[in-house]
């Protein structure tokens, strides 16, 4: 009776065992980082994608380590502000991220994002490998060829050292809402998105 038991609790454990690593074989997370402008806008934007597992707001493209909210906003540290966006690839593909990246930006803005200028908010996809790298050009590419905006100045650049934002900008919008409503409004960055994209 002992011996069958063992052998019962040894054939659970592997069931487990395979169980568990399968599982994490095919919910692997993948990560996409995007400059839009006000990094509040994007996480909240992006919180709303099914398949994204989790958002991070923060600064890149710059050379200074470990930069301020005050030092990249005042521009001048080579950053953006933006976000990291991790993602499960069997709900949401990155080219369904690209999709929505573009319908959530000006790519005809070249000094920044709806009200918020300066070369630390315009808008860049920063890839991570050849596969986002192809993916970012070749989006870019049909949206130019659609002749739907006369020009379009938003760049593709390979990923840098991403420097998370201080914990008051991180889900700014669901510890501010009222503060984040009154900015977005008066940004008129949905009344933009509209005109540009008629969403």
């Amino acid at each position: 009776m002992i011996t069958i038991l063992k052998r019962s609790l040894f054939f659970f454990w592997l069931i487990s065992i395979s169980t568990s690593t399968f599982s994490a074989s095919t919910s692997k997370t993948a990560v996409a980082t995007f400059a839009m402008g006000c990094f509040w806008c994007a996480q909240s934007d992006f919180d709303k994608v099914k398949g994204v597992e989790k958002t991070v707001v923060g600064y890149t493209g710059g050379n200074l380590v470990n930069p301020t909210y005050k030092q990249v906003s005042n521009g001048g540290t080579g950053h953006y502000e933006a976000i990291q966006v991790y993602y499960n690839p069997a709900q949401v593909s990155y080219q369904t991220l690209l999709d929505y990246f573009w319908h959530n930006i000006d790519p005809t803005d070249p000094t920044g994002q709806f009200c918020d200028k300066g070369g630390q908010y315009r808008a860049v996809i920063f890839y991570h490998n050849k596969e986002q790298k192809q993916l970012a050009e070749t989006s870019k590419r049909r949206l130019i060829q659609s002749g739907k905006f006369k020009r379009i100045v938003t760049q593709i650049l390979p990923a840098k050292t991403f420097y998370p934002a201080e914990i008051d900008h991180q889900k700014y919008y669901q510890k501010n809402p009222i503060r984040y409503r009154f900015y977005r409004y008066n940004c008129s960055r949905d009344k933009r998105l509209e005109t540009l994209w008629g969403i």
